[in-house]
């Protein structure tokens, strides 16, 4: 049994179709990254395996089930940290759980062994503002996690950050999923990032966004920084970028006009 399957998904806004017959599979414990030009519909797609939005045509299964909306099985990590400023990070973290009246000694024990697990042991205390970029995504992470999805979904979560902090972040996502081997789904503009976190790369075409190419990363486990320079890494990387280069110009065209 596959963990999430989409059928035939398409969807539209008004008369502009950003999805297009969408189908795939990905397996349970499985990290799959999508990679794609602007406008691809790769956060549309995330978006609904979030329930955020719904299908035109086809539908998304998860565990056999149809997704009609959000749920405490799917956990979402957006862009930006979109911290309570006024919660510590223990706060922050268990939010989710106070909502659905899940909170008590045993769970708040076990986030705290999640804020250990993401770096963030002894921070227990601090506020956002206190918070460097990178801890306040590990903070976002955490609070994905305190929910114990079946899916994770990662929206560009490391776009924000400096080009340093960004590497570091990757391979403690790797860290972190290798811990606990939960199903990603994983939104980036970067190949190299892509490549270098996931199991396989969903390459999407440009608008409407279709399924372009199914690509297994076949790279040993786990990586290092080192990964990134291997004939193998950088194959894969220069692959990947053929196949989108064309879409990736045209769309970069039309938005200066």
């Amino acid at each position: 049994m596959s963990k999430l399957v989409s059928d035939g998904l398409t969807k539209s806004f008004g008369d502009l179709k950003v999805l297009e017959n969408v189908h795939l599979t990905i397996e349970d414990g499985e990290f799959v990254a999508l990679v794609g030009p602007s406008g691809c519909g790769k956060t549309t797609f995330l978006r609904t395996v979030a329930g955020l939005e719904s299908a035109d045509e086809g539908a998304i299964y998860l565990n056999e089930h149809q997704i009609t909306g959000p749920g405490r099985d799917r956990g979402f990590v957006f862009q930006q940290d979109s911290l309570l400023p006024w919660r510590t990070v223990m706060e922050n973290t268990v939010v989710g759980l106070e909502l659905a009246g899940k909170l008590n000694g045993a769970e708040a024990e076990r986030v705290r062994a999640l804020l250990d697990l993401v770096g963030l042991g002894g921070f227990e205390n601090y506020y956002p503002r206190q918070l460097s970029g990178g801890m306040r995504q590990r903070v976002n992470l955490a609070r994905a996690l305190a929910i114990d999805p079946k899916v994770l979904l990662m929206d560009e979560p490391f776009s924000a950050l400096d080009a340093q902090t960004r590497e570091i972040m990757q391979a403690e996502l790797q860290r972190v999923w290798e811990e606990g081997r939960k199903t990603v789904l994983f939104v980036t503009h970067q190949i190299d990032e892509a490549v270098f976190l996931a199991d396989r790369v969903l390459v999407f075409a440009r608008r409407p966004g279709r399924l372009l190419e199914d690509i297994r990363i076949d790279l040993p486990r786990p990586r290092n920084m080192a990964t990134k320079r291997r004939p193998e890494f950088v194959a894969l990387v220069d692959r990947i970028w053929k196949l989108i280069e064309k879409d990736v110009r045209e769309s970069v065209l039309i938005e200066k006009i």
